[in-house]
């Protein structure tokens, strides 16, 4: 694991407060989080259901707006960029793995893989070949043309992540990736994020699972959209899930 920070971050979360809804219907759900995550480093997100830390993942990958404070990727603040601007930084620069996995049920698993690049104007050969190399790193390119309701959801899930690490992304954002897969699999996938990482990419990871938060840097704890531990262990985490501490 690389525990080394660069000077500048790949991500950085600043002051970084959410609030759905307005006057008596307003709820908090992140409240002036600070955060920066670097090449080389996994960081690992554990909270209480409830805690913000989905709202967290979507602003750090432009999914959703800041109400106040700043996001910034690679130094460029997220919330300045409206449309196909935003789009286009998605596309390029941030991967997500969603645990439902969000393949297009109508393509096969190399024209999922692909779609990310073709929408960002790469021939279609060449955008072919590169998600078959992202297929290949995750050890399912055998599947390359087959459709997702023929994958189990082991298969599902490293198809969806060679999408979100196919091309040059430099931030990998992982919402309960291991959520619906068998612990044998879910290991592989939390491998092969940390080695994307140990590559020089910034990762994100979101769990509930102190066994799968073992696998990150260190370990950022929230509870009701505060951050309350960004320095322990997995371990430091899982005991701050009781709600007696």
């Amino acid at each position: 694991m690389n525990s080394t920070a660069g000077n500048d971050p790949i991500l950085r979360l600043d002051n970084v407060t959410r609030v759905h809804g307005t006057d008596s219907t307003a709820v908090r759900a992140l409240a002036g989080v600070s955060l920066d995550v670097h090449a080389g480093e996994l960081v690992a997100v554990m909270g209480p259901s409830g805690s913000g830390k989905s709202t967290l993942l979507n602003l750090a990958g432009g999914l959703d707006a800041a109400t106040s404070g700043q996001v910034l990727i690679e130094g460029q603040s997220i919330g300045t960029l409206k449309g196909d601007a935003l789009a286009k930084l998605r596309r390029r620069r941030v991967g997500f793995v969603f645990q439902d996995f969000n393949l297009i049920p109508s393509l096969t698993a190399i024209e999922n893989v692909a779609l990310p690049l073709e929408l960002d104007g790469f021939r279609v050969g060449k955008a072919r070949r590169l998600a078959r190399l992202a297929l290949e790193l995750v050890g399912v390119d055998e599947l390359a043309d087959r459709y997702p309701d023929k994958m189990s959801g082991g298969q599902q899930q490293r198809v969806a992540i060679s999408r979100a690490l196919v091309g040059d992304r430099r931030l990998v954002l992982a919402d309960e990736p291991t959520g619906a897969l068998d612990s044998h699999t879910g290991e592989g996938v939390l491998r092969v994020l940390r080695e994307r990482c140990d590559a020089g990419a910034a990762g994100l990871l979101v769990t509930h699972e102190a066994r799968h938060a073992a696998w990150a840097d260190r370990v950022v704890f929230l509870r009701d959209g505060v951050v309350v531990d960004s320095t322990g262990s997995a371990q430091t985490a899982e005991a701050l899930l009781d709600p007696a501490v």
